[in-house]
């Protein structure tokens, strides 16, 4: 029978991030203290020195704010996409004429 993977929530990740980091202790260390695997301790601070505060947003949710965002990104590219495929083919048509 599968076993259920243990879940953290994302006070609980960043207090450990914090606890690892200080310079009295090791992460690995606050590992063992803290009774979770040693590497992933270390993916949770890979993932806060990459995104800091925002590293931990949960079970893959993402707030309306940061899709807004990305959905102007992914807008802002696929227009510049298409404008250049545009001029693209206006190109060639001059040069088989």
């Amino acid at each position: 029978m599968p076993t259920k993977r243990q879940s953290y929530t994302n006070e609980y990740k960043l207090e450990a991030v914090r606890l690892a980091l200080r310079p009295e202790s090791s992460a690995k260390q606050t590992a063992e203290s803290l009774g979770i695997p040693e590497h992933l301790l270390y993916k949770w601070i890979r993932a806060h020195k990459k995104t800091g505060e925002h590293a931990f947003t949960g079970k893959g949710v993402i707030s309306r704010d940061e899709e807004l965002l990305q959905l102007r990104r992914d807008l802002k590219r696929v227009t510049e996409e298409r404008d250049f495929l545009k001029k693209t083919a206006a190109f060639f048509a001059r040069e088989s004429k």
